[in-house]
């Protein structure tokens, strides 16, 4: 997959030519966040900013997906772009004169701007049907923040071959980083992005008085000792180079000075980058909670729920993103990742049955380090919107070279 460089070019200028669409979507949705599956008012905003297009748009039946097909001038294979479009539940302190007028809810991991790069995506390829030898799916996603909402797209057809526009061949996605040089692309084959599974612990034991500890098992130094035997099973019974990242969030127990409390409750999250230390690790976290409990004289009650799982490059789909990359924002702004990051995405469901790739987008803003930028999910991330232009231009690039 190549681009050669006028057709980079001519790229480019189209995406600064609808930038300022690209922006007036964003900061719009910016500003009225929505938190999880349920994004009625993003929906329709997306919905608005196709409907003077050739597309075929579908909308999702149980939550608030966007699905549209552009049909290329040819017969061909279905090549997907994902763009995510839910919020964070946080309190945005910005300053921005767009900022969230939405309390408790914020657009903090950039997914306005990947909604506004694909829909301006769209736009441009529009333009180009007529060199299109194929369709392109695009795939406007809810519920990407802890919701599952792509394995719930998966569910209602999105990848079948009755579906909206048949099985993709291959799938990409762009996600923007405000701890990255604007307009970097970042990207690596294989393991990309972690595992992460959520931990809960219940430990009982029995209460009583605190001048009395002999008389009740506390569960208190139950669950303390499991904190430090999680920390170090992970460092004493798991290869090192699979890394596992286990952290204890919350532990809550009691309701008084005076009281030894009948239970304590822990949780937190274990991260993994392949799925035989992600079953291995589970094993031992239920051993060392367990057996750690009867240490103390307590039971250990342990729940790991499954979360997204690892999130896995195709090694030709991130060569071909990595080549196009280059055509499009020159090859000393594309760095291949030296290592995965332990952070999750549910784009993984998706790669987990079309080969594909995801990549990062650089977006820190004008004038800071990025390693001095507030990063992703912080109530004071900021992005580059100049670096919008790229991504637009990368994601109808990926479609152009690939359906040429």
């Amino acid at each position: 997959m190549s681009l050669d460089a006028a057709k980079a070019t001519g790229l480019l200028t189209q995406a600064r030519g609808v930038q300022r669409r690209t922006v007036a979507l964003r900061r719009a949705l910016h500003r009225h966040p929505e938190v999880g599956l349920e994004l009625p008012r993003t929906r329709d905003a997306v919905v608005t900013a196709l409907a003077d297009l050739p597309l075929q748009v579908h909308l999702g039946r149980a939550i608030s997906s966007v699905v549209a097909v552009l049909e290329g001038h040819r017969p061909g294979p279905t090549i997907l772009l994902r763009g995510d479009m839910d919020a964070l539940p946080l309190t945005e302190d910005t300053g921005l004169a767009f900022a969230s007028q939405v309390s408790g809810a914020m657009h903090a991991c950039g997914h306005d701007t990947h909604v506004a790069m694909l829909a301006s995506a769209a736009r441009v390829l529009a333009t180009r049907r007529d060199e299109l030898a194929g369709r392109v799916l695009f795939m406007f996603q809810p519920g990407e923040e802890g919701f599952h909402g792509a394995r719930h797209m998966i569910d209602e057809g999105l990848l079948d071959r009755t579906g909206p526009a048949g099985r993709p061949e291959a799938a990409y996605a762009l996600h923007i980083s405000a701890t990255v040089a604007s307009g970097e692309v970042h990207v690596r084959p294989g393991a990309l992005m972690a595992a992460a599974d959520t931990i809960r612990v219940t430990v009982s034991g029995r209460g009583g008085h605190a001048s009395a500890p002999h008389d009740a098992l506390d569960p208190l130094p139950a669950a303390a000792a499991m904190v430090g035997a999680l920390q170090t099973a992970v460092t004493r019974r798991v290869d090192t180079h699979h890394p596992v990242v286990l952290t204890i969030t919350r532990i809550v127990a009691g309701t008084t000075t005076n009281i030894i409390p009948e239970t304590a409750f822990m949780e937190g999250t274990v991260r993994t980058l392949s799925e035989a230390s992600r079953a291995a690790v589970h094993e031992e976290i239920r051993r060392v909670c367990r057996y750690t409990a009867m240490a103390h004289g307590c039971a250990a009650e342990v729940e790991i729920e499954p979360g997204y799982p690892v999130t896995v490059n195709d090694e030709d789909a991130a060569d071909r993103l990595g080549r196009l990359a280059d055509a499009v924002v020159g090859r000393e702004r594309v760095v291949t990742m030296p290592t995965p990051i332990m952070g999750a995405e549910d784009f993984s469901y998706v790669l987990a049955e079309v080969p594909g790739a995801l990549a990062f987008l650089g977006g820190c803003p004008p004038g800071v380090h990025p390693g001095a930028a507030a990063p992703n999910h912080s109530n004071r991330v900021v992005f580059d919107e100049a670096a919008m232009t790229a991504g637009v231009a990368v994601y109808a690039g990926l479609a152009l070279a690939a359906l040429a």
